[in-house]
């Protein structure tokens, strides 16, 4: 398992590097009223190794079921950076079909992450935790969803060309897909929260009873 994660911090640093030199190197520009297709390729290429390596190898998912829950829900705080989508609507600079539900979702996630993984995290709250996470994911396919179909919607509306460039290209590039991996691991996690708590209970009960048996002949 410590190879898995030696190996899974390197290619997110490698995935890191190349969002930043292609952001640097204008890969990803487009001036056209969307986001354009060398994104979409950046952000889906991650996202299809990720799910064909989780889908067949077992111990690449036991690896990724292993990951602390909590730390990656807190993770997600860092989504409060979508204010900065509703400053650049407020200036003209992003479309409001975009910036409104894309930042105000990403607002949302931003500022509860902590809470959720703070009350939520655990087999008692299994059902609202794993609806956060849903909340979270929708956003996401939401944000992606306009910022590829504004011109589309809007053919003479602001563009969507600040997102193509640096630093907001690194949002969808890089941020968007990782953030996204983070809710359907918690996802994964929390659907086994139940079996593994009643299997933790019944090995407590039958600690407790064992040591209650052997106790006269101590």
């Amino acid at each position: 398992m410590k190879a898995y994660g030696k190996l899974t911090t390197v290619l997110i640093v490698a995935w890191f590097v190349f969002a930043l030199v292609g952001g640097a190197l204008g890969l990803f520009q487009n001036q056209a009223n969307r986001i354009g297709a060398a994104v979409g390729i950046a952000a889906a290429m991650p996202l299809v190794l990720f799910a064909i390596w989780f889908a067949a190898f077992e111990s690449f998912r036991k690896f990724t079921l292993g990951l602390n829950a909590r730390t990656l829900t807190i993770a997600q705080s860092g989504r409060i950076i979508g204010v900065t989508f509703v400053i650049l609507e407020a200036r003209r600079a992003l479309p409001a079909i975009f910036a409104w539900p894309a930042g105000y979702g990403d607002i949302f996630i931003g500022a509860t992450a902590a809470l959720v993984a703070w009350k939520l995290y655990g087999p008692s709250h299994r059902g609202s935790f794993i609806f956060w996470q849903a909340l979270g994911i929708a956003d996401l396919v939401t944000a992606v969803g306009l910022g590829t179909t504004a011109g589309l919607i809007q053919p003479h509306g602001v563009p969507m060309a600040p997102m193509t460039v640096l630093p907001l290209s690194l949002i969808p590039s890089f941020l968007v897909p990782l953030y996204l991996m983070f809710h359907v691991i918690c996802i994964a996690q929390a659907r086994e929260w139940r079996s593994v708590s009643s299997e933790s209970h019944f090995e407590v009960a039958a600690r407790s009873n064992n040591q209650a048996l052997g106790a006269p002949g101590r």
